[in-house]
């Protein structure tokens, strides 16, 4: 604090005076302002208090004289600086922190190279070049074309919850798995656009198809086809890439082509790129899209979060936001996919690692890029990156796609597939630091 604020509390001490509310975030960060009204006359009450993002950090009263006007501001600045270095502290442990298990061929995986892999509940689906691969009690078990599958390489992964069966989308059609037997449909016995399936989702009755001319969707009900492609879409390219359904909209990425969103109430398309219809990348922060070659979608809580090539994108239906290693923590601007957690939060698959977004702080996780230790960085709202002590990483760096099993993470990567299972003792170390700032504040208090 700086001395003219130590004056203040000084000359204020035995009479009614009020201090200006004053921003100190150069020192406190996060903490925005502070407030003192200082004791009167004996008899009369001291009132001092911090008020930071969530509301008042701690509020002191005391009947009180001169000198324990002094005593009570040493102690109340000790506990502000202890309760700033918790929340400091808990800034950077607070972010998910994770013990990885990888699987290999070497035990039980299909192919080392992971396309996709999708978590149904405890069951885990891995997509590689060489077959479809599910995990189960421990045990693996291997689905490719000799068993009925489409294609042995698989590229997507959708579950339908409501019946338990699991589309997969391959390089030859696409694959239905329900209760041990597989249907595959492709451009010669259904309405597919195309053999080779990027991606697949399903909403309700409609499971919808990317692939590499054009989108499609069948109705599991009825089982009519629908295709749509530069003909009845703004889709100029159309190869789309991936696809993620939501109950009012549904949005493609086309690479090279950028987003596109369907209505499900109007039925209409509308297609985002090049916001100053020249160029294919933005030129002003927040433009719009960053980039037209998009590789994924993820749609959640009304947000839509889009992958390129270049960058990373939000969008809230009204406001673009986009990200770049030179402006966030991604650790690469060439991304593979993404999923979104929430309208704030989430993962993001690039060739050096995977990274994680929390809405203000960033943190990744990778065999370092240089000495392939195991590596976890954490990055600050200010820009500041701190390395995280851990002894696990992910199988690879080159991530293609991440699924959530309640806390813990599942990464397919290009050296195999990876299970995150998250750690608590971060976290409960800077909560019980936290703890001990409130007992010591209630402490304060009471006297």
């Amino acid at each position: 604090m700086t001395m003219r604020t130590c004056r203040d509390i000084w000359k204020g001490a035995g009479r009614a005076r009020a201090v200006e509310e004053r921003r100190f975030s150069a020192v406190f960060g996060a903490w925005k302002d502070w407030a003192l009204a200082p004791a009167g006359p004996k008899g009369q009450t001291a009132k001092l208090s911090f008020r930071g993002p969530q509301g008042p950090l701690f509020h002191a009263l005391a009947k009180v004289g001169v000198a324990d006007v002094i005593m009570q501001f040493l102690r109340v600045c000790l506990l502000a600086v202890l309760s700033l270095l918790a929340a400091s502290l808990a800034a950077a442990q607070d972010m998910p922190m994770f013990r990885w298990e990888n699987f290999t061929t070497a035990n039980g995986l299909p192919d080392n190279h992971v396309y996709c892999v999708l978590v149904d509940g405890n069951r885990i689906w891995a997509g590689t070049d060489n077959g479809l691969g599910l995990y189960e009690d421990g045990a693996w078990r291997i689905f490719r074309p000799t068993d009925g599958l489409a294609h042995q390489a698989v590229l997507s992964l959708a579950v339908d919850k409501r019946t338990g069966e699991v589309w997969a989308g391959t390089m030859g059609g696409l694959s239905r798995i329900s209760a041990g037997r597989i249907d595959t449909f492709t451009q010669l016995n259904s309405g597919l656009s195309n053999d080779i399936v990027y991606g697949v989702g399903v909403q309700g009755d409609y499971v919808w198809t990317a692939t590499a001319a054009g989108a499609s969707r069948f109705n599991t009900r009825t089982g009519e086809w629908a295709l749509f492609n530069e003909r009845n879409t703004p889709m100029f390219e159309i190869w789309t890439y991936a696809v993620s359904p939501g109950e009012d909209k549904v949005y493609y990425a086309v690479w090279g082509g950028g987003v596109l969103e369907y209505d499900q109430k109007t039925e209409r398309w509308k297609d985002y790129n090049k916001p100053d219809g020249e160029n294919e990348m933005v030129l002003m922060k927040d433009q719009g899209l960053i980039h037209e070659i998009t590789t994924s979608v993820s749609y959640v809580d009304k947000i839509l979060w889009v992958a390129t090539y270049f960058g990373a994108s939000r969008y809230d239906g009204r406001y673009w936001h986009n990200f770049l290693t030179k402006d966030s923590g991604l650790p690469s601007n060439f991304l593979n996919q993404i999923k979104g957690v929430d309208a704030n939060r989430a993962w993001f698959s690039s060739d050096k690692g995977l990274a994680y977004y929390d809405g203000i702080n960033w943190a990744v996780y990778r065999p370092a890029l240089d000495t392939h230790k195991p590596e976890m960085l954490v990055r600050d709202a200010a820009g500041k990156v701190k390395s995280i002590q851990v002894t696990t990483a992910p199988a690879h760096n080159y991530i293609l796609g991440v699924d959530f099993q309640d806390n813990d993470l599942w990464v397919a990567t290009a050296k195999g597939l990876s299970h995150g299972i998250r750690q608590r003792n971060a976290v409960e170390t800077a909560r019980a630091l936290n703890t001990k700032v409130l007992n010591a504040k209630q402490a304060t208090q009471k006297k």
